[in-house]
């Protein structure tokens, strides 16, 4: 009898993960929360649009917790008695769609200038960091409002200034970890047997950093959404008809 006919087999990577994260009751709680948060942005529109735009005079200002309405009018009415629930399911596709285009474009340029900045030579290095401290040295909320004052409110504009306000986070994370990374013995030897620095970067630095920058992408994620949210609130954020808003 073989070792093989012993061992029980070895579960899958996926099997792995989901036992992972049924041991972790608080975390599968946030994962059916944000499944349904995704749900709703991608069939909230085309079901409770005509609702959350719908006037209804006798029932503005609401009060919250009342059922006897109905469930969509679980959070109340704003001052022309549309229900808030409604209009916040139909407000998440907008919203999710320019957070995420933001945290997309601003970590693919902001790391990839960082895995040039931290492996290039230190003058091209230089160059790049000036880059970011050129743009951190706006205050990011002020620059958003500038800018979309000038180009005008709409969901392309946000995506573009909120990227570029994110740039400089992904560019200094990802070069302090080249400029570690860079340094190990496995790319010393990779280097040695004469690998190009392309490949260096995109086989042995790259898969090295993507787990950083995946976390901090999932925490920018929130905070692109309260910043489009702040926007929204001074009246430059997504315009009607994009928005529940008016």
């Amino acid at each position: 009898m073989s070792t093989t006919d012993i061992l029980p087999p070895e579960p899958s990577a996926a099997r792995r993960y989901l036992n992972m994260l049924w041991a972790d009751k608080f975390a599968v709680c946030a994962v059916i929360f944000l499944l349904v948060v995704l749900v709703m942005a991608v069939i909230g529109p085309s079901w409770m649009n005509d609702l959350a735009q719908k006037q209804n005079l006798r029932g503005r200002n609401a009060p919250p917790f009342d059922l006897s309405r109905g469930w969509v009018w679980f959070l109340g009415a704003d001052a022309l008695g549309r229900p808030l629930l409604a209009r916040i399911i139909v407000a998440t596709q907008n919203t999710m769609m320019v957070a995420a285009g933001a945290v997309f474009f601003s970590a693919l340029i902001g790391s990839g200038l960082g895995l040039v900045a931290g492996y290039a030579s230190k003058r091209t290095g230089e160059v790049i960091m000036r880059l970011a401290d050129v743009i951190m040295s706006f205050p990011s909320l002020l620059l958003a409002v500038i800018v979309l004052y000038v180009l005008g409110p709409s969901v392309g504009n946000l995506i573009i200034v909120l990227a570029i306000t994110r740039i400089p986070v992904y560019l200094r994370t990802t070069r302090a970890e080249v400029l570690e990374i860079r340094e190990r013995m496995f790319v010393q030897a990779a280097r040695v047997m004469g690998a190009p620095a392309r490949r260096i970067i995109l086989r042995h630095i790259l898969p090295v950093v993507l787990p950083t920058l995946m976390t901090i992408a999932t925490l920018d994620f929130a905070f692109v959404m309260l910043a489009e949210s702040s926007l929204s609130f001074l009246g430059i954020g997504i315009q009607p008809p994009r928005s529940p808003g008016g």
